[in-house]
């Protein structure tokens, strides 16, 4: 169970940074990423990201222990969304925030 645990945690963890590097690649705005900061790495590096998230699913045997990777997750998702609020990607801030 608990490799159920940490790979659904990654898995969300890695979706969840998937999340802005694909809506800025998809939208032509850049964001920084360690490959460069425009659209198309960034549209590249957020599939690819998703795709390493569906592969840590599929091989975290969620069917045995759903409700406990189901949390995991959803930690993850929560803790890369805190982190992109709070600190930002490389630690760069936007100009609006706090």
């Amino acid at each position: 169970m608990w490799l159920t645990v940490l790979l659904s945690f990654f898995a969300g963890v890695f979706a969840a940074n998937a999340t802005p590097h694909f809506v800025k690649g998809i939208t032509k705005e850049g964001f920084p990423t360690p490959f460069g900061y425009g659209p198309l790495v960034n549209v590249v590096a957020g599939w690819g990201m998703y795709l390493f998230a569906a592969a840590l699913t599929a091989t975290a045997g969620v069917g045995a222990h759903p409700l406990p990777a189901a949390v995991a997750g959803a930690v993850g998702v929560l803790v890369m969304a805190v982190f992109h609020a709070r600190v930002g990607a490389f630690g760069k801030k936007p100009p609006t925030a706090e």
